[in-house]
């Protein structure tokens, strides 16, 4: 298990039904059950292959009797009958996690607890929370390979949580723990912003509604990283 995935597993409450989509090899499921955190694990997969590493590995593991190994496309694997209250998604663009779930919810499928892991468009991902009256519990930003990542633990709210717009874009709970790996990850995207908007500034047709985005978010992380 990798730090993402261990950091990951300790945002699952214990005694949880855990469905987690885009499983690859069911590790975090198969460490679930063997610290004994969840009895049951729908482990689920879009692609074959991946699938069947799940399936070797929770046989090897000798747990095929609480982690069920599914084909299908996103929540499409899941039934109201399994009773599924936490949502596990890790390992894919923002843009994507929001179309899984919102496939889910226009089904009527509403969970209690999402544990998301997008690699790129978090923003997007924690404006969809807002917008479906999810409250973000937990965070977490960590590095691993020279590559950030940043985890999402939300539940369901009686009523809609507004964040600011910098909450959205750093995350609420990131935002109260600025440590190392937060300063690296908005340097480097500061510096990055910056070297877009030039380049931007150059084109022919310039895409003047991005600039403007891209500006107002260098100097909401010039403001951030000054504090």
């Amino acid at each position: 298990m990798n730090l993402r995935l261990n950091a990951l597993a300790k945002m699952v409450d214990p005694g949880s039904r855990v469905a987690d989509i885009g499983t690859d090899h069911a590790y975090l499921p198969i460490k679930l059950v063997a610290d004994q955190v969840i009895d049951y694990a729908i482990a689920s997969d879009v692609a074959q292959g991946p699938l069947e590493n799940a399936i070797e590995d929770i046989r090897q593991a000798g747990f095929q009797n609480k982690i069920e190994a599914r084909l299908g496309n996103g929540l499409a694997t899941v039934k109201p009958s399994d009773q599924i209250d936490t949502v596990v998604i890790a390992g894919m663009g923002g843009k994507l996690m929001c179309q899984i779930l919102q496939a889910a919810w226009d089904q009527n499928m509403k969970f209690e607890t999402l544990i998301l892991e997008p690699n790129i468009s978090e923003p997007r991902v924690r404006q969809w929370l807002v917008d479906h009256n999810y409250q973000i519990v937990d965070e977490g930003l960590l590095f691993e390979a020279d590559h950030s990542y940043e985890l999402i633990k939300a539940k369901k709210a009686i009523q809609r949580v507004e964040l600011t717009e910098k909450e959205i874009l750093f995350g609420p709970h990131i935002l109260q723990n600025r440590n190392e790996a937060f300063q690296q990850k908005w340097q480097n995207q500061l510096q990055y912003y910056r070297n877009l908007v030039i380049n931007l500034n150059k084109a022919q047709n310039k895409d003047e509604t991005k600039i403007a985005l891209l500006e107002k978010q260098i100097v909401m992380i010039e403001e951030v990283l000054e504090k």
